[in-house]
């Protein structure tokens, strides 16, 4: 008796150190009052720089970016876009992983602004983003309100660290729903 009541314990602590990190992420980006604390947040449970998260609202046709902000005022992306993965993302409502992103055909334009305020190199091709992590960021009614994308910037895929696993893409999309709680992912 007392060895299935001591199995039993053992198998609760072991789903409590599987499901910690989950409900670390929610407790943190549920105290989120801003994007840029979202995005800080998200950059160090990810274990990435601040320039490597991005998090976009939907605003009728069009995403904007809320983070970095350095993009808020180098344009949108509209959700009709065909080589957009964010817009691909919010209207296919999927989450996707690119461990080889150089060879996924994207608009590249955002890649090409200088995010000064965040620390980024200045080494030619050193800010190509390698490797991606997106998925739709949906509200409580499950309508996609934005879009987060995590990724690891480099020179080469190897420069930009490791490839992200099925279990970061789980984590990404924990985060999703989180941010969908969020005040400032609905537009005003």
């Amino acid at each position: 008796m007392s060895r299935s009541s001591s199995a039993g314990t053992g198998s609760a602590v072991a789903v409590a150190r599987v499901l910690a990190p989950h409900a670390i992420i929610e407790q943190d980006l549920t105290r989120s009052t801003s994007p840029e604390q979202a995005c800080a947040d998200l950059s160090r449970i990810f274990n990435v720089g601040l320039a490597e998260v991005a998090l976009m609202r939907v605003e009728g046709d069009i995403l904007n970016f809320l983070f970095p902000t350095e993009l808020r005022a180098a344009g949108f992306v509209p959700l009709s876009s065909s080589k957009a993965v964010a817009a691909r993302t919010a209207t296919t409502r999927k989450v996707e992983l690119f461990n080889n992103f150089v060879i996924v055909q994207h608009a590249n334009v955002f890649e090409t602004i200088k995010l000064s305020t965040l620390g980024q190199s200045n080494v030619p091709g050193a800010n190509t983003i390698q490797k991606l992590m997106t998925a739709p960021i949906t509200d409580p009614h499950h309508n996609v309100v934005g879009v987060l994308q995590i990724c690891h910037k480099g020179l080469t895929p190897d420069d930009s660290g490791a490839d992200f696993t099925l279990n970061d893409l789980q984590n990404l999309e924990l985060a999703a729903r989180a941010l969908g709680n969020l005040s400032f992912m609905h537009a005003a």
